[in-house]
């Protein structure tokens, strides 16, 4: 991270910071996951026409519909993997005899809800990385994430994981510990996504915990995002990385963030899922601003009771720049493709000198000023 400095920022704490000016597309991080976990349920679904991906369990790239038996796991039916390469990674560390067996036990437990069996995967491979990378696991442990006592779904999940003998680790096996993990989980994860589709709404194939990223404090209008190339067949081995780039130019000095949600999201719903899944409101100035929006029209709709409060959704993308002094950043930097909602940064400068496309963070779309290519370099219409 030699372009960004670790700082203590009042009123938002531990941020990363450009230690010099920093030019649009320039990348800032790349980083590789201490630990990764599938999103997919441990449950069968309970219909039958209800379809899931399936994906290697080792890199996480789509796999076909047909999965050779060669490169599944020998002992369950819950891990496959693209190659015998990966399958020999994994066996080896994120999928042991243990967490093998784990998984096993708890797909033939009674159904729980499918954020609870999420949960119980993250448990299993973080129980397991104390094992077989205690480094990694300290790594884990000393992330953001406020330690409570464990409430009734850490001490069931808990239990659940602890119905096989814990594997030998330094660091024990407690509720206690349980819940100090489930901690760091919630405010650290990050999440893989399905392949983009225009006709669907992507869900998440897998979670990981990346020790730099994690650095990153949110802002609604961000000046870096988040780029990852899973299904990408020239990542080299590297399929879980993810790369931070500058959005725009960034001074010196300047806090670095991300947005930890699609920035076309309304002040209420953003202000909302903050607070549950992070636990703070937000104050940036584009919240500032949009707070300022929504009491005023609370205001006039008190004056008035039957005067329609323009949807907040639609305030200011529509706004005179006058009005919103940060429509810009919706004109320059959101994807325009259908149901994507991404973030568009430059690709990286080429020996200093600045690229004029446009890479979009969701859908993988190549935009420059006279033509916009979607993600598998076809040419895209408008």
């Amino acid at each position: 991270m030699s372009s960004m400095a670790v700082a203590e920022i009042e009123g938002r704490g531990r941020a990363l910071v450009a230690s010099k000016p920093l030019k649009a597309g320039e990348i800032l991080l790349r980083d590789s996951p201490i630990l990764i976990y599938s999103a997919l349920p441990l449950n069968p679904p309970p219909l039958p026409h209800q379809h899931h991906h399936h994906y290697c369990s080792n890199c996480f790239k789509s796999l076909p519909p047909s999965i050779p038996s060669a490169v599944s796991c020998p002992s369950c039916s819950l891990a496959h993997f693209c190659s015998p390469t990966c399958r020999s990674t994994a066996l080896a560390s994120s999928h042991t005899p243990w967490v093998c067996q784990s998984l096993r036990l708890l797909r033939s437990s009674p159904p729980l809800p499918h954020d609870r069996q999420v949960q119980a995967r993250f448990l299993v491979a973080a129980y397991n990385l104390s094992a077989v990378s205690p480094s990694d696991f300290r790594t884990l442990l000393s992330l953001q994430g406020t330690e409570e006592s464990p409430d009734a779904a850490a001490r069931l999940l808990h239990s659940l994981v602890s119905s096989l003998p814990p594997p030998a680790s330094e660091f024990g096996f407690s509720p206690e510990l349980t819940a100090a993990l489930l901690a760091k989980d919630k405010l650290n994860a990050f999440g893989l996504m399905e392949p983009f589709s225009e006709d669907g709404e992507r869900s998440v194939r897998a979670y990981g915990i990346y020790p730099n990223a994690s650095f990153f404090n949110h802002d609604c209008l961000p000046n870096a995002c988040r780029f990852d190339y899973v299904d990408a067949s020239d990542a080299g081995g590297f399929n879980t990385n993810i790369i931070v780039r500058a959005i725009h130019d960034v001074p010196h000095g300047r806090e670095i963030c991300l947005s930890y949600f699609p920035v076309n999201l309304n002040y209420s719903e953003r202000q909302r899922r903050l607070k549950e899944d992070y636990g703070f409101t937000c104050a940036c100035d584009r919240c500032k601003v949009e707070a300022n929006w929504v009491e005023e029209e609370g205001e006039a709709m008190d004056e008035d009771d039957d005067e329609v409060m323009e949807d907040e959704e639609d305030v200011g993308i529509e706004e005179e720049e006058n009005d919103f002094p940060h429509a810009y950043f919706f004109l320059r930097y959101m994807c325009e493709r259908k149901n994507c909602w991404g973030t568009l940064a430059p690709l990286p400068p080429v020996n200093g000198a600045p690229s004029s496309v446009m890479e979009c963070n969701v859908c993988g779309t190549l935009k420059n000023d006279e033509v916009t290519m979607d993600g598998d370099g076809d040419s895209l219409e408008g």
